[in-house]
């Protein structure tokens, strides 16, 4: 098949590059906003027809969830016109698409894990253009896998995960918030399991990945800050009105996994056992690539 990868210098677009070589049999684009605009209708359409592409896998979005909040008509075009552009491309070609959508469609509100049908209610600009991008992805492409996933850490970009190794390195004492409870997940097992639907083929239909557990940002630190031998700074934990954000953020956003464990047979692993994985490759890393 021919494989078109959006977003492809992002944390996941780039763990798909590096699976990609397990799967030799495809051929793969690999595009960023250099190489594809995905804002850009006619060029979508363009690229799709011309490279006569079989599936596409959007991992293109606009993640920065406080500027958002003022950078409302950009990040609705990247969240919600595009991934429409890519459905319409994908659908006139008679091509699949996975489109990775976020925990942030709900509200957070829950205590049991979020199913997939879960009732969405978005409480911030990001998390709303997310939903649209999804009801537009649902509406306009027939063979189309929306993945939902949340906290999202690899040893590429900026994420949680470096930063909290870069500050633990830096300073003696770190405050983090504990009220936030959700489910780390490692952009490799994630991108792992995106090539499981590929290779099995779509089923249609809403989808929850993360790792399994859970655990809050404060307990996530610690385990960064353990796995990474990072001994000399002190972790405290703080309630989220200690630590004023721009957009509000999800108190709780596990996410229910019973339908693509079911669905795609796949086996998930613990967040901690992935994350000691990536803190041995990032150990491989020099400082400045950490930061």
């Amino acid at each position: 098949m021919n494989i078109l990868v959006t977003g492809a210098n992002g944390q996941l677009g780039n763990e798909m590059q590096v699976l990609s070589v397990e799967h030799p049999q495809h051929t793969y684009f690999f595009t960023d906003v250099q190489e594809l605009d995905i804002c850009n209708e006619q060029a979508v359409h363009a690229f799709v027809r011309d490279n006569a592409i079989d599936f596409l896998v959007n991992c293109a979005a606009y993640t920065a969830v406080d500027k958002a909040e003022d950078n409302i008509e950009f990040c609705d075009k990247l969240n919600h016109v595009a991934p429409g552009y890519l459905a319409d491309a994908a659908e006139s070609c008679g091509a699949a698409l996975i489109h990775v959508s976020t925990d942030y469609v709900f509200d957070g509100t829950a205590h049991i894990p979020y199913t997939e049908d879960a009732p969405t209610c978005p409480n911030s600009v990001y998390g709303r253009t997310k939903l649209a991008g999804e009801e537009v992805v649902r509406s306009r492409c027939k063979r189309a896998v929306i993945l939902r996933t949340a906290w999202l850490y690899s040893e590429y970009g900026n994420n949680f995960v470096k930063t909290m190794l870069r500050l633990g390195y830096e300073r003696s004492f770190l405050g983090v918030v504990f009220d936030q409870i959700g489910t780390p997940t490692y952009a490799g097992d994630l991108a792992r399991t995106i090539f499981t639907i590929i290779e099995q083929g779509v089923v249609s239909g809403t989808y929850h990945f993360s790792n399994e557990g859970v655990c809050s940002w404060y307990d996530f630190t610690l385990a960064i800050h353990r796995l990474a031998g990072i001994t000399t700074c002190k972790v405290s934990p703080l309630h989220t009105d200690e630590y004023p954000a721009k957009a509000p953020r999800p108190h709780y956003s596990v996410l229910d996994k019973t339908k693509i464990k079911q669905t795609y047979g796949i086996d998930i692993p613990h967040w901690e056992t992935s994350l000691a994985d990536c803190i041995v490759r990032l150990s491989r890393l020099t400082s400045d690539d950490i930061i």
